[in-house]
């Protein structure tokens, strides 16, 4: 059984002029520039079937990494013109060496109000107290299966053990708002929804269910995988009753529904109710280019403004207006789009991927 109450989430009409530190830019939709996926390494110690199912990958040149300082100077230049939450993503983040490091840049920036991190949890155990420490605010933890045989089958890595030992290692270093992301792919880990959420209940961290998507990279990818939004909340209704849909007023990607014991989870269904019109969040890559859509097939670079020699402020002036410029003339609907796409498929052939590194989610960040 289940209740929903459409979510009131209208899109301001209100354009002011900027820079005004109260009021982000604005889109060709006018929806705001809020939101900041901030990629450090687009490596990842695990190959998660949905994500990265080949077995030879193109890599990002290392000496085209930005350093910490340049990662944070990015940060500025958005936080200047709206972003007030960052999310630190990968690749796997915590294979980046002295992460807290730029955690703690970061966190001294006053304008971030949400500062967070997704991770697999695989070096979770060994870093969660300096993360802390840094200032990180809170954390999220992909989980697909409680099984570790299905675990090693979705991964192709023995690590479960690690990532259990890595959420307890949140918990005991005080990280609130922990979440557990678990992508849902027919025929794999789709019985186990119902001990996920309890898994979750009894740990303190609210599970987010995400359709499988058909993301750049995700080359094994077909309709027929895919578990929907409405069938995951019948077959939760099944077992629980009444299941409500929280009303919120968000730009957050899941919709959050409470369960009759007071429990909440949220389902991400990206691919099946694509929530373009409310996304205020664009990614930047371990490399410096820009994406303000996770479907884009054009980036800008950064990277080079960054390096190119000139005085501080000129740098500072010059990433701005590239930043405003390319938002306002942002008109990205990826996902929409898709959806409504009848013959749709992988979205890159593999000799695409292998040609530009870019277009791998593994590179562009969560």
């Amino acid at each position: 059984m289940f209740r929903f109450e459409e979510p009131s989430r209208p899109i301001s009409s209100a354009v002011r002029p900027l820079p005004l530190d109260d009021v982000p830019v604005q889109d060709a939709f006018e929806r705001p520039l809020r939101s900041l996926r901030v990629s450090v390494t687009d490596r990842c110690n695990l190959r998660c079937n949905y994500c990265m199912p080949e077995e030879e990958y193109t890599w990002l040149p290392r000496e085209k990494l930005l350093s910490f300082d340049e990662l944070a100077r990015l940060v500025e230049a958005f936080t200047q013109l709206g972003v007030t939450r960052v999310r630190i993503t990968g690749g796997e983040p915590l294979l980046r060496p002295g992460l807290h490091g730029l955690v703690r840049m970061l966190a001294a920036n006053p304008r971030i109000e949400d500062l967070s991190l997704t991770t697999n949890g695989v070096l979770l155990a060994e870093q969660a107290e300096a993360l802390r420490r840094a200032g990180l605010h809170r954390i999220t933890i992909s989980l697909d299966t409680l099984l570790p045989e299905r675990f090693l089958a979705m991964t192709r890595r023995d690590n479960h053990a690690r990532v259990l030992a890595g959420l307890a290692a949140a918990r005991h270093a005080g990280l609130k708002g922990t979440k557990l992301d678990t992508v849902v792919v027919r025929g794999m880990n789709d019985t186990e929804l119902v001990k996920l959420i309890e898994f979750g209940c009894a740990n303190g961290v609210e599970v987010r269910f995400i359709e499988y998507m058909d993301v750049p990279g995700a080359t094994k990818w077909v309709t027929e995988s895919v578990v929907p939004r409405a069938e995951m909340l019948a077959r939760l209704g099944r077992h629980y009753g009444e299941i409500t849909a929280i009303t919120e007023k968000t730009s957050a990607p899941a919709s959050r529904f409470l369960l009759p014991n007071g429990s909440v989870f949220g389902i991400v269904a990206s691919t099946t109710m694509p929530f373009c019109e409310r996304c205020d969040r664009s990614r930047v890559t371990a490399d410096g280019m820009w994406y303000r859509c996770l479907y884009a097939t054009v980036g800008t670079d950064l990277r080079s403004v960054l390096r190119s020699g000139a005085p501080r402020h000129e740098i500072s002036a010059k990433l701005a207006d590239l930043i405003r410029d390319g938002w306002q003339e942002r008109k990205d609907r990826g996902a929409e789009e898709r959806e409504a796409d009848r013959f749709r498929g992988a979205f890159v052939p593999l000799e695409g991927l292998r040609r530009d590194p870019h277009f791998e989610m593994h590179t562009r960040g969560g």
